[in-house]
């Protein structure tokens, strides 16, 4: 039994695929079958059921799973004692994001922290806000950056930078052209949303609820689960909608789409990260510092 197989069968089990867990790990499919069967052969017990679409955790798989995540968890512990002692910043940086952040603003911090990090290895998980902030309480990952908070959650917000939403429509639609609008006139037209749990949705339902539109009155004739989505959905004509101005500006360049001329839009709404309530892992400290000297 080695680390390599353990930290195979932890993540298959929490991809729920071999496929997944693969891309997540930057490996073959067949090496991290490999190493699952390796680790069974050790332990003499089939640990996995491979299902069609899903692998289950056989009885045995369940006895193990829980000492294997201590054992990962304490070898990133000793990483990162280690790496205290040494002053250098090492190990996995798992981050989840929600679709804006983890689309047109991580990845280009990341080059710059990985240049001065080279040592520490990351993947970014794109999910809905309420998914990411999920996924920072339960540990499958080290941190979260959203666009909206959760009430409730078990975890810890911090604002650092700033987005801008607006509502778009097509050019030739005649909210293109309207004088003195108000958001219970643009209220009855066709909307298309955001998926429930998604940030854009949450910021722009607070937004009509302060202005006295209750948003289970609109006539939402689809739920997309991009912003992507949304700006070729509107360029279609299907409706008006609201995204992030980090991916409607080239289509608003372009003049594919034109802003809604409705007061309270653009709505400036905050970036948190989210990150947990106990202790964090050196090279998720690193990396808040990286992002508060950036975003900050």
């Amino acid at each position: 039994m080695n680390i390599s197989q353990l930290r195979a069968f932890v993540m298959v089990v929490e991809q729920g695929t071999f496929s997944g867990a693969a891309r997540a790990m930057h490996l073959s499919q067949p090496a991290v079958t490999m190493q699952v069967q390796a680790l069974e052969a050790d332990i003499g017990a089939t640990l996995l059921d491979r299902g069609y679409r899903k692998v289950e955790l056989t009885e045995a798989g369940r006895m193990l799973l829980p000492f294997a995540k201590r054992v990962l968890e304490e070898i990133e512990e000793a990483r990162d004692e280690i790496a205290n002692m040494t002053g250098r910043v090492t190990g996995r940086l798992e981050l989840a994001a929600s679709t804006t952040p983890g689309q047109y603003i991580l990845p280009g911090l990341l080059g710059k922290f990985l240049k001065q990090n080279p040592e520490v290895g990351v993947s970014i998980k794109i999910h809905d806000t309420a998914e990411v902030v999920e996924a920072v309480e339960e540990g499958r990952a080290h941190m979260g950056v959203t666009g909206a908070q959760i009430k409730g959650a078990r975890a810890t917000f911090e604002q650092l930078g700033s987005d801008d939403i607006v509502m778009i429509c097509h050019p030739d639609h005649h909210l293109a052209t309207a004088k003195n609008l108000t958001v219970g006139e643009v209220a009855r037209e066709p909307f298309i949303m955001r998926e429930v749990g998604s940030g854009t949705r949450i910021v722009v339902e607070e937004v009509l609820r302060s202005a006295g539109v209750d948003p289970g009155d609109l006539e939402v004739v689809t739920e997309l689960g991009t912003n992507e989505a949304i700006v070729n959905a509107v360029e279609g004509g299907m409706g008006v909608g609201a995204v992030s101005t980090w991916v409607v500006d080239k289509a608003l360049e372009l003049g594919t789409v034109v802003p809604v001329p409705l007061p309270h839009f653009p709505v400036n709404r905050p970036l948190y990260v989210v990150t947990p309530r106990g202790t964090m892992t050196r090279a998720a400290d690193a990396f808040l510092e990286h992002l508060r000297e950036h975003l900050g």
